[in-house]
C-alpha cells in the first residue's frame, strides 16, 4: 500500500478516491457564478486572446502590435518598462540601465501616439499593466482616443491600477497606501461618468503569486485587496452597484490542473458573496470577471521547450475555469523577452485550445465532477480562513503594513523552494529527467542605445512645446492634490499640453511623499 501524502500546492490533501458531492443545483450566469458568468460561456464569445508585449521604443512596440494583430490576438496587453512604472522619465538617473528592458518606455503622450499608430482605439479593447502611475498612462490613452476622435462613452480596457499588491508581493508603488488609494478611487469616480466601459482596475493575484504564494494564498489575497477596494469606493460615495461593474481580475494559472480550476470557481462564487454583503444587488455588480496568464514562475531555462507543454497544460486550465481573457507565455521568457515565435506560437496554443479541442462546446463541463466540487468547496473555505483573519486586522491595508501578507508569501516561498531542492517536489528538467543542457540558438536582447533614444525625444519635446502651460498644469495638479478635487481631469490636461509622466509623477511626489 502507497502511504504517501498527496496534496495540492496549497496542502489541500488529495484522496485517493471520491464517491460524493453536494448536490449541483447552480446555473452559469446566475449568482453565485460557480459555473461561469455567462449562461451559454464560450459557445456565445470565446475569450479575449492577449498577447502582453510591450519593449524597447514605442516605434519597436508598435511593430509588435500589428505583428500580433495580424496573427488573429484580439486585444492588446502593454507591458510597461521599470522607470514608467515608478514615474521617472527615460533620462532620469534612476532609469540608467532600465529604459525598455522589461516593457515599453513611455516618457510622454507623443510616445502614446507612436505606440498605436494605425490602430484605431475604438476598435479594439487594450489591457495595461500599470500600477503607481496608472492615473497618468489612462490620461494619455484618453488624450489620443479624443484625438482620433473615438467616443469616450464607448472606448474598453483595462488599467491594472491594483496598488494594493505592489506593497504586498511586487514592489513598484511611489506614494503612501493612503495617497495611493486615494488616486485609485479618483479613477473610479472620473470613469464612472467619463468612461463608463473602462475597467478601472484589474485586482491581481497574478503577481501575489509569482511572489511564491500559494493557489489559496492568490486568491484569499486577492479578494481581500477587492475588498478594500470596494469599501474605499463606498466611502467616497460611489454606488457599488455602478462601479463594481468595471471591476476585473487578474489571475495567475500554475501546473496543478485541478486546483487551478477549483480556484476560479471559488473565487467566483467568493466574489459573488462579498458584493453582496456589501450591498451590491444588481447581478452584473456581484459578476467576478477575470484575465488569467500563464505561470511566468513555473517556465524554466532548463529545456525551455518543455514549457509549451506547461504553458498549454496552464492554458487549459484557465478556460475549463471560466477565465474571460487570456495571455499564454512564450516558451523562452525565463531567458529573455520572447521572440516573435516564440509569441506566435503561444498564440496558436490558445487558438488550438479554442478551435479545435472541443472544450468550448459545453458550459463548464468538469461540473458535478466528485473531485471538482469538493475541491472547489476546500479552496474556498481555506481561503475564508485567511479572508476572516485580514478583516480582524482590520482590512488589507493594515495587514500589508503589518507585514502580514508578506511574510505568508515568504513563508509559501521558501517551502516551495525547499521542496524543489530536497526533490519532493518535481520539476522535469530541473530536477529530474535533466541533460546536458543545450542553449536556444535565438534570444531577445534590448540595447541600451534605448535609453539615448528617449532622451533626444524628451530634448526635442521640451524644446516644442507651451513650457509655460505645461508649468501651470503642474502646478495646479500639485496644489489640488493637497485637496480633495479628483485629479484625473487635471492630469488629462497636463499630458494634452504634453507634460512627461515623469514631471506629472514628480508633482504628486511633492504634495504626497513617497513610501
Amino acid at each position: 500500500m502507497n502511504d504517501k501524502k498527496h496534496t495540492t500546492t496549497s496542502g489541500i490533501e488529495i484522496k485517493e478516491l471520491y464517491i460524493s458531492s453536494k448536490p449541483m443545483d447552480e446555473k452559469p450566469g446566475e449568482y453565485p457564478f460557480t459555473r461561469g458568468i455567462q449562461k451559454d460561456m464560450y459557445r456565445g464569445r470565446l475569450w479575449t486572446m492577449r498577447q502582453y508585449a510591450g519593449f524597447s521604443t514605442a516605434e519597436e512596440s508598435n511593430k509588435r502590435y500589428h505583428y500580433l494583430l495580424g496573427q488573429g490576438t484580439t486585444g492588446l496587453s502593454v507591458a510597461f518598462d521599470l522607470p514608467t512604472q515608478i514615474g521617472y522619465d527615460s533620462d532620469h538617473e534612476m532609469a540608467d540601465g532600465e529604459v525598455g528592458k522589461v516593457g515599453v518606455a513611455i516618457d510622454s503622450l507623443r510616445d502614446i501616439e507612436i505606440l498605436f499608430d494605425g490602430i484605431e482605439l475604438k476598435n479594439i479593447t487594450t489591457s495595461m499593466t500599470i500600477n503607481a502611475t496608472a492615473s497618468i498612462l489612462l490620461a494619455m490613452y484618453i488624450a489620443l482616443a479624443k484625438k482620433q476622435g473615438a467616443d469616450l462613452k464607448q472606448i474598453s480596457g483595462t488599467i491594472q491600477n491594483d496598488i494594493l499588491k505592489e506593497y504586498a508581493a511586487r514592489g513598484t508603488y511611489i506614494y503612501p497606501p493612503k495617497q495611493s488609494m486615494r488616486l485609485i478611487t479618483d479613477i473610479f469616480e472620473f470613469c464612472s461618468k467619463e468612461v463608463p466601459k473602462w475597467n478601472t482596475i484589474s485586482i491581481s493575484g497574478y503577481h501575489i503569486r509569482e511572489a511564491g504564494s500559494t493557489a489559496v494564498q492568490e486568491l484569499a489575497f486577492t479578494l481581500a485587496n477587492g475588498k478594500t477596494y470596494l469599501r474605499a469606493a463606498i466611502d467616497k460615495g460611489l454606488d457599488i452597484n455602478v462601479f463594481a461593474k468595471r471591476l476585473s481580475f487578474f489571475f495567475n494559472c500554475h501546473n496543478n490542473f485541478f486546483e487551478e480550476i477549483a480556484k476560479f470557481r471559488a473565487a467566483r462564487r467568493m466574489w459573488a458573496k462579498i458584493t453582496r454583503e456589501l450591498g451590491a444587488t444588481d447581478e452584473k455588480a456581484q459578476m467576478l470577471r477575470f484575465h488569467t496568464q500563464t505561470g511566468g514562475s513555473t517556465l524554466t531555462a532548463q529545456q525551455p521547450l518543455n514549457n509549451v507543454i506547461r504553458v498549454t497544460n496552464q492554458a487549459m486550465a484557465a478556460v475549463l475555469g471560466g477565465t474571460q481573457s487570456l495571455h499564454t507565455n512564450g516558451y523562452d521568457e525565463a531567458l529573455s523577452l520572447p521572440t516573435e515565435a516564440a509569441a506566435k506560437i503561444a498564440l496558436r496554443t490558445q487558438q488550438i485550445i479554442g478551435f479545435e479541442s472541443g472544450v468550448t462546446d459545453t458550459v463548464d463541463p468538469l461540473a458535478g465532477s466528485f473531485f471538482v466540487e469538493n475541491l472547489t468547496d476546500e479552496v474556498e473555505a481555506a481561503a475564508w480562513a485567511y479572508i476572516d483573519k485580514i478583516d480582524a486586522m482590520g482590512g488589507s491595508v493594515n495587514a500589508i503594513e503589518s507585514d502580514y501578507m508578506q511574510q505568508e508569501i515568504a513563508a509559501s516561498a521558501y517551502a516551495y523552494q525547499n521542496e524543489i531542492e530536497d526533490g519532493t517536489r518535481i520539476s522535469v528538467g530541473v530536477n529530474k529527467f535533466t541533460q546536458k543542457e543545450e542553449g536556444l540558438t535565438e534570444v531577445f536582447n534590448i540595447d541600451d542605445s534605448i535609453r539615448k533614444l528617449q532622451t533626444d525625444k524628451l530634448e526635442k519635446l521640451k524644446a516644442e512645446r507651451n513650457n509655460i502651460a505645461v508649468k501651470e498644469a503642474l502646478d495646479l495638479i500639485q496644489v489640488s492634490a493637497m485637496g480633495n478635487l479628483n485629479l484625473m481631469p487635471l492630469i488629462i490636461d497636463a499630458v494634452e499640453k504634453y507634460a512627461t509622466l515623469g514631471e506629472i509623477a514628480d508633482a504628486l511626489r511633492n504634495s504626497f511623499g513617497e513610501y
